[in-house]
């Protein structure tokens, strides 16, 4: 009888210890994840249905760096309605319209960003950039990159 509750509670450790996320314990080992500052390497995290921080403003020239720090596969792809009027747009997989890159997506996980992955786009034009993870829109995955003179 002891055997069994003894595997049965190294089970339920092994269950939680499979579920802790390790990329904040690894990010502090040997500048795992980070520019060897402690500062991350990336301006944009994903998490499982987030981008973090949701939101970063930069100036005009810079670019961002999105990083996958989950597990799960993402995209950052922009919203053509909902960047500047002469701005470039930019989606993971190098998509040239908004509708190739959900229906590649869709079709084949084109554009995806395994955990690890990084993408980078340079903003050349003020305004507003709104962005989404295609797999995740529906549950809010949605950012935005302020671009000022």
């Amino acid at each position: 009888m002891q055997r069994r509750r003894f595997l049965q509670r190294a089970a339920g450790t092994a269950t939680v210890a499979a579920t802790l996320p390790l990329s904040g314990c690894l990010e502090g080992i040997a500048g795992i994840g980070t520019g060897g500052n402690g500062e991350p390497d990336y301006d944009v995290g994903m998490t499982a249905t987030t981008f973090r921080p949701q939101e970063v403003t930069i100036a005009v020239g810079e670019s961002v760096t999105w990083r996958n720090t989950s597990a799960r596969t993402h995209t950052v792809t922009a919203y053509e309605g909902a960047i500047p009027e002469d701005a470039d747009f930019f989606a993971t997989g190098g998509y040239e319209d908004e509708a190739t890159a959900r229906d590649e997506w869709w079709s084949a996980r084109g554009g995806a960003l395994e955990n690890a992955e990084e993408f980078t786009h340079t903003f050349e034009v003020p305004g507003r950039y709104d962005y989404v993870c295609i797999p995740h829109e529906q549950g809010g995955m949605i950012g935005a990159v302020i671009v000022e003179e």
